[in-house]
């Protein structure tokens, strides 16, 4: 299977990729630049693809012609503007990304006549948020407060549009939760937070240390999303589809600061910023009962395994083990859990 994904230059992407290859698939990406000393970089995994490609999916006529250039069996559309708080700054260039952008790869998809099945990516916070304590559920109204989420909600009801009145191969929308792993660099989110300053000797400030997330591991949820391809390629699946941990897995954003800082050696695991920030969701979780029981998919990584096996990667390779290794052996580790 020649699998084309976007955004294969960031966090999710990379490890998509390595994940592929180690399924035996053949790989091929479009994307913008990786940024510096992102994972990508860093495990110069460049080699693996048989087609790079940097271009903006904003740019509708390249990217149909790079479609027809990959001729792709499946694509995964994971290139976005995805982080919540760059949106409070860039709000146009996150609403042009990730709703015209994902209009631009459902149009390239429709005219790539090897395309056999795409997959759409879009978050757990598309769902209006009224801080319900049960997951929410695929049939639940789409909202978002912040421009990150409301320009995610609309690229998942433009998704649905799309299929019911154009012809479309096989399509699904994964809508997966707070994502952890070895790799991840991106500013103003926990965990490169965290390692950051432990590993300069500080002490992190955190926003909303009640916040509460569906913190799930990268392999998880990456697994998760080749499952539901397979289904597509069977001729089911259609639809949305929720990707996050079992709801007793959820956990506070202290808690997983205090359990990373225990695993990293430090006396003191974070402290309150006072400051005044931009709205965030404090109590986010996700239902996959659907998933796990349709897809028959599961967590293989509980809250405890997913932030350990996170915080060796990066213990690991500070020591001086190579980012591909690291990646290696988490994917071999991953794949033998049955």
């Amino acid at each position: 299977m020649h699998v084309l994904i976007t955004g294969h230059t960031g966090f999710k992407g990379a490890w998509l990729a390595m994940l592929l290859k180690e399924r035996n698939h053949k790989v091929s990406g479009i994307s913008l630049d990786p940024i510096k000393k992102s994972l990508f970089e860093s495990t110069e995994i460049q080699d693996i693809f048989e087609h790079d490609t940097r271009i903006d999916i904003r740019n509708s006529p390249l990217l149909e012609d790079a479609f027809r250039t990959v001729s792709p069996d499946v694509v995964i559309h994971m290139a976005a503007q995805p982080l919540v708080r760059e949106s409070y700054r860039d709000p146009v260039t996150t609403y042009d990304t990730n709703i015209q952008g994902t209009l631009n790869v459902l149009k390239a998809t429709s005219k790539t006549k090897t395309v056999k099945a795409q997959l759409i990516i879009t978050t757990d916070k598309v769902y209006k948020n009224v801080n319900k304590h049960k997951g929410y559920v695929e049939s639940e109204i789409l909202g978002g407060h912040d421009p990150y989420s409301s320009s995610k909600a609309i690229a998942d009801l433009l998704t649905q549009a799309w299929v019911r009145s154009a012809k479309s191969c096989p399509t699904a929308i994964a809508r997966a939760g707070n994502v952890i792993g070895g790799g991840d660099i991106s500013s103003e989110r926990l965990i490169p937070d965290l390692i950051n300053s432990y590993s300069n000797n500080l002490v992190p400030a955190l926003r909303f240390p009640n916040a509460v997330r569906p913190w799930q591991h990268v392999l998880d949820c990456l697994n998760g999303y080749l499952i539901l391809v397979d289904k597509l390629l069977t001729g089911n699946g259609e639809g949305a589809w929720n990707f996050g941990p079992a709801e007793n897995e959820i956990r506070t954003v202290a808690e997983v600061s205090d359990l990373v800082g225990k695993i990293w050696g430090v006396e003191k695991s974070w402290v309150k910023d006072n400051g005044d920030h931009p709205h965030e969701a404090g109590l986010l979780n996700l239902n996959s009962s659907k998933a796990r029981s349709q897809l028959h998919w599961r967590d293989k990584l509980g809250f405890e395994e997913s932030i350990r096996w996170t915080t060796d990667w990066y213990k690991n390779v500070y020591s001086g083990l190579s980012p591909i290794e690291a990646a290696k052996r988490n994917i071999e580790k991953f794949e033998s859990i049955k």
